[in-house]
């Protein structure tokens, strides 16, 4: 029972994310704007 709903939750907690990137072109933006978000605060 534990392990199903442990599945249940990573699976909803995955397509949370991927909701937020339709597109693999889309994840590498995002991921893009991270990085340059902690350039920016690293360099202050």
């Amino acid at each position: 029972m534990k392990r199903t709903v442990a599945t249940l939750l990573a699976a909803l907690m995955a397509l949370s994310l991927l909701s937020g990137c339709n597109t693999m072109r889309g994840m590498g933006e995002d991921i893009e704007q991270g990085g340059e978000a902690i350039q920016r605060q690293s360099s202050s």
